[in-house]
């Protein structure tokens, strides 16, 4: 074979592997197939997704450039869960917010509520928090427990990083038995376990209402996206399903 035959064949390989290697939009590598990574959304529709409550997929989302996005609605706006629950996983997935933007993703959700005000109707899980934010925004006044990462109101993300506004961010929660991590573009920023007190506290205080002192945690649930002020866009979504501990 000519040594110009050789290269040709070669720079082709090469590139066959880098594609193989960097998946677009909502695809999956074979490397990641192997490993156990599944997509729970896939680009164009909203197959396994739907309102918190149960209820159909809502209006106040809709599939975008191959995004799942969160709509600004003057008549409500809901929350939406996967159709499927997961107790010890590790997922990822790409957020984009605008400036001013919030969202979060929930998990370990222990109640659903729903209810009607002047904004129209709502929907929101209660549960364990990834905070998505601008962390500009005035509300946060220095709150870094409600930074971008960070276990909202709990621990803060420790170094804080702030998200590029406008564009596509990269997030990680690991949920291993009992120890959970939350990353941001690739530091990991908190780090804790569901056992203590103070975690436990804060799921217990999103039990439904009226449970009894001894009432068991929820342990296995679905995974949540947050609508709350603003669009947000959530694309390669994805999950490797822990084995239990």
């Amino acid at each position: 074979m000519a040594l110009t035959s050789k290269l040709s064949t070669a720079a082709l390989l090469l590139a066959a592997c880098a594609l193989a290697r960097a998946a677009g939009p909502n695809r999956l590598t074979p490397a990641e197939r192997r490993d156990g990574w599944r997509l729970l959304f896939d680009g164009s529709t909203t197959a396994g997704w739907e309102e918190i409550t149960g209820k159909p997929f809502p209006d106040s989302w809709t599939v975008e450039d191959g995004c799942l996005k969160a709509l600004p609605r003057p008549d409500g706006k809901e929350d939406i869960r996967t159709k499927e629950s997961f107790r010890s996983f590790d997922l990822e997935f790409d957020w984009k917010l605008l400036p001013g933007g919030n969202s979060g993703v929930k998990y370990l959700i222990q109640r659903t509520d729903e209810w009607r005000n002047a904004k129209g109707r709502q929907a929101r899980a209660r549960g364990l928090e990834y905070q998505l934010i601008d962390n500009a925004v005035p509300e946060l006044k220095a709150d870094t427990r409600r930074f971008a990462g960070s276990l909202y109101s709990l621990i803060a993300p420790r170094p804080p990083v702030n998200p590029r506004l406008g564009e596509f961010n990269h997030s990680r929660i690991v949920v291993d038995g009992h120890h959970v991590e939350h990353w941001l573009n690739g530091v990991k920023i908190v780090e804790f376990d569901t056992t203590d007190p103070a975690v436990v506290a804060l799921l217990r205080h999103y039990l439904p209402k009226g449970s009894p002192p001894d009432a068991p945690l929820v342990l296995t649930t679905p995974i949540s996206l947050q609508n709350h002020t603003g669009e947000a866009w959530f694309r390669n979504i994805k999950i490797r399903v822990l084995p239990a501990r």
